[in-house]
């Protein structure tokens, strides 16, 4: 088995050269080459991917899929459940191979947020004049709101809890301290995919996350503007815009024992929840309540948790819901410092996950993200 994934790229920085399809190609490559699979062994790609537009539209895991040394032989479907889409395709992957109707499935994500913006799949349409957008006046009516906004729901979640701008940006300075030092200390090495680019100097490989603030403080972080008149949020604690891709094997018993596959982890524990499409983001927490009865276990057996950093007030309000441990939380830093390529999220904060785990001899790792809509999904694992 593999998990792997991109070194993270700002926006227009290290990874706007490349193609969002050939750098999922390349992920698909490591995969191959990591595990030593038979590439025609594979029997499924599924990719998860936001804005599917442009150069992210047209069956983008199947052009994945031509883009990298797997034959054509091996189909591929993309996946979107917003910023869950990679998790989600994890779980399409571990899903096929339980039922035995698959053995070998690659559960990937990538976005290109330079040369695909995030919402340009409807902004464009917006501005041509064509259609009314994605929320028909039933929804509107039904919710009683004109738009679904996440940084609305971020600042409800920061109030609801009772997080002030000074609790957020101490969140939002942990990031950058831990990525920094994961960084530092190679603890990244292991999952991270060296891609080649292009730079004045010359060819050289981007290895490391480019959205790290090494120098960060309470004082720069401190003096960024509020994102709305009276708000709590900031650029500086929401997460970054990102490029990158990640994607891990899926394999079953049978897959194992067939390839000689050595196994890194094994899913315990899949779930996936909706609410409230309103406050939208709060969902990881009622979802990781029932990942974690189904699985019988309690937030103390989790080794270590992955809870996407989509703005400060999510992972905070898991923390003080779940009544979890602050040194098992995104331990390694997580989107305010590391970005959130949307789509590749999910696999990234997984491949990180895996690695982490077995690095400290942990046992259980749970992941979760929260999702436009008001989704979310939870993934529990144990090491091996």
């Amino acid at each position: 088995m593999a998990a792997v994934r991109t070194a993270g790229g700002r926006r227009g920085g290290a990874l706007a050269g490349w193609h969002p399809a050939d750098m999922g190609g390349e992920i698909l490559n490591a995969l191959v080459d990591r595990s030593g699979i038979d590439p025609a062994a594979i029997d499924d790609v599924i990719a998860g991917c936001v804005t599917q537009a442009g150069e992210q539209s047209f069956a983008l895991a199947r052009n994945l899929v031509m883009a990298s040394k797997l034959p054509d032989s091996v189909p591929a479907t993309t996946v979107d459940r917003q910023c869950g889409s990679s998790q989600q395709a994890i779980h399409f992957a571990a899903q096929a191979v339980m039922s035995g109707t698959q053995d070998i499935v690659a559960a990937v994500g990538v976005e290109s947020m330079t040369r695909v913006p995030m919402g340009s799949n409807f902004r464009l349409h917006a501005e041509a004049g064509l259609g009314v957008g994605p929320w028909s006046s039933r929804i509107k009516a039904r919710y009683g709101v004109e738009e679904f906004n996440q940084f609305t729901g971020a600042e409800m979640i920061a109030a609801k809890y009772g997080f002030s701008r000074d609790d957020l940006d101490v969140f939002a300075l942990e990031s950058h301290k831990r990525g920094a030092a994961a960084t530092e200390a190679g603890a990244f090495a292991d999952e991270i995919l060296p891609l080649p680019i292009e730079t004045p100097e010359g060819p050289v490989l981007h290895a490391r996350d480019e959205g790290i603030r090494y120098d960060a403080s309470p004082e720069s972080i401190g003096g960024v503007k509020l994102l709305r008149e009276g708000g709590r949020l900031t650029a500086a604690t929401s997460s970054q815009i990102c490029d990158g891709a990640a994607g891990v094997l899926v394999v079953n018993d049978r897959a194992l024992k067939a390839h000689g596959l050595t196994p890194l982890a094994r899913i315990h524990n899949l779930t996936v929840t909706a609410g409230d499409p309103v406050i939208m983001l709060e969902e990881p927490i009622p979802a990781t309540r029932r990942a974690l009865a189904r699985a019988g276990l309690t937030i103390g057996e989790i080794d270590l948790y992955e809870v996407n950093e989509a703005f400060a007030s999510i992972p905070l309000a898991w923390r003080q819901s779940m009544d979890a441990d602050p040194a098992r939380l995104n331990a390694r830093g997580g989107a305010i410092a590391l970005g959130h390529p949307l789509g590749a999220s999910g696999a990234k904060l997984m491949t990180t996950l895996v690695h982490a785990l077995r690095a400290e001899k942990g046992r259980y790792g749970l992941q979760t993200m929260c999702e436009g809509g008001g989704t979310a999904n939870v993934t529990i694992i144990e090491a091996l």
